[in-house]
């Protein structure tokens, strides 16, 4: 029974069989069920996810994310080793937990464009530079994106000297000090301006508005959080995580350099597991404060009914099988990832073509069964 290859998946829906042919890059196939008949559960799991999961794991965030700026602040009042290490030591924290709301990429994480700010990587050291010594660029265009974040920050704190008496004397003796002091200044005020509006707009209307919009529309909420939610997990942890450093989109090649949290080297892994975890837990409905099982994406498949026609087997199964199957490949990495890449490549590979497999069971079977159209582009295929 091939449910994972390229060749034709066969699934019944309420009794009726639906075939859904997968190509690369194919997109959703119509469902006959009618768009109505669970509107009561997407209310259920536009509820469960809202209350239990997104709110809570965004205020949860706020709790780490607020501290490292704390630290930030001490360190560019007084930059001294043990303020350094302080904020090194909750850069990491956070950057751990931001794992767990990056995929919430809808709604007010896109109209702040929270992503761009938090985690473009790899971050573009020369203009790192560049920012530093005109002291007042702007970081709301594109060009700053690379910028900034969490990776610009990882520069800045681990990679601007071979230890940390170098890097403290990059904020204290070396002849630009005050003007990098400034820019850290600058891109944490940043994120922070940038993660209080998107936090806000959650608290106000925005979760009663997500939660009433029931239909499967491109502009429902449905729609637009499980394209967020596939997106996250094509994107930004299969490509961005593991498939680009790999080369996997790229034969022959790989691109060690390309990995997350480049400059400290021993946190890559754990990012990617983070990440790769939060999704798994976001598509059973875990509860982000006491890990119960609410309504979920699982829930609603499993209500849609729909089943591989050979085995039996409910697609959620399937899905949740190659969630388990991709959480032991990367337990089969090392911490250090760019060591991975350089030394041990086949697993990294293996690795994002596990990953690949859940895509296609996401972004064509799940999406087909469900009647959600992909609204957004790819440029590696499926």
């Amino acid at each position: 029974m091939k449910l994972l290859s390229a060749s034709p998946l066969k699934y019944t829906l309420v009794g009726i069989i639906l075939v859904v042919t997968v190509f690369a890059c194919s997109k959703s196939v119509e469902n006959p069920t009618k768009n109505n008949t669970n509107e009561t559960d997407r209310k259920a799991l536009l509820s469960n996810l809202s209350d239990q999961i997104i709110l809570p794991a965004y205020t949860d965030f706020k709790i780490q994310f607020d501290d490292m700026l704390a630290k930030a602040d001490a360190f560019t009042l007084n930059p001294n080793t043990t303020n350094l290490i302080a904020f090194r030591a909750s850069w990491r924290v956070a950057y751990i937990n931001w794992q767990k709301v990056e995929m919430f990429d809808f709604g007010p994480a896109q109209t702040y464009a929270i992503r761009a700010h938090f985690n473009i990587y790899p971050t573009n050291v020369s203009t790192i530079e560049n920012n530093i010594a005109s002291g007042n660029t702007n970081l709301e265009v594109p060009a700053s994106y690379a910028a900034q974040g969490f990776p610009a920050i990882d520069y800045l704190i681990n990679g601007i000297g071979v230890n940390d008496t170098e890097i403290v004397a990059a904020y204290t003796t070396a002849t630009d000090a005050a003007k990098k002091i400034n820019y850290l200044k600058r891109i944490t005020n940043q994120m922070s301006n940038v993660f209080n509006q998107v936090l806000t707009a959650w608290k106000g209307d925005f979760a009663t508005t997500f939660k009433s919009k029931t239909a499967i529309d491109a502009g429902s909420s449905t729609s637009t959080l499980i394209n967020g939610y596939i997106l996250n997990f094509e994107r930004y942890i299969r490509a961005g995580k593991i498939g680009i450093p790999a080369g996997s989109m790229t034969p022959g090649n790989k691109f060690p350099e390309k990995v997350e949290a480049l400059y400290t080297k021993d946190l890559a892994l754990t990012l990617a597991k983070t990440a790769q975890t939060a999704s798994y837990d976001f598509f059973l409905g875990k509860s982000y404060q006491n890990q119960t099982i609410g309504y979920s994406i699982k829930s609603y498949l499993d209500a849609l009914n729909v089943k591989d026609a050979t085995s039996g087997k409910l697609l959620s199964e399937i899905i949740t099988q190659q969630f388990e199957v991709i959480n032991a490949k990367l337990n089969g990495l090392q911490n250090n990832l760019y060591s991975e890449v350089n030394n041990n490549n086949s697993k990294m590979i293996d690795t994002y073509n596990e990953m690949q497999k859940l895509v296609r069971l996401l972004k064509v079977d799940m999406t087909s069964a469900m009647s959600i159209t992909i609204t957004y582009t790819d440029n590696d295929g499926d």
